[in-house]
């Protein structure tokens, strides 16, 4: 090989160019803080434990809308035994129904465009 040395160069520079995406997003992600979200003063329980609910909310809605769409099944049994009805509308926006101080400072944070309002209504924002 006669110039050994620029094909080295051309290959490290690749990969530095081609992990930088990497990179920042490693050390963006770390340095952001997690949005606090206003939950509602009277409740203080959801359909299933806050953990849960942070990482699986969206397969439980794609569930229950399989479950209502497809079986008629409108009941939700919860991992604590409570009854709650299968809504988007009248059971999760009873308590979650300002959008901007909820639904949108979580998706904002983990850059996620979810396809919930394709189909259903903004929920209505607190009255001032």
């Amino acid at each position: 090989m006669y110039n050994k040395g620029l094909t080295v160069s051309i290959i490290i520079g690749f990969l530095v160019l081609a992990g930088l995406p990497f990179w920042y997003g490693a050390f963006s992600a770390a340095t952001r803080e997690i949005p606090k979200l206003e939950l509602p003063p009277d409740r203080k329980e959801c359909v299933e434990p806050a953990q849960y609910m942070r990482t699986n909310h969206t397969d439980l809605l794609n569930t229950w809308k399989e479950q209502v769409v497809r079986d008629g099944k409108r009941t939700y049994v919860s991992s604590a035994g409570k009854e709650y009805q299968i809504s988007l509308t009248n059971t999760c926006m009873e308590c979650h129904a300002n959008k901007a101080k909820f639904c949108d400072r979580c998706h904002d944070y983990v850059n996620v465009k979810p396809f919930c309002w394709d189909c259903h209504n903004f929920p209505t924002e607190a009255k001032k």
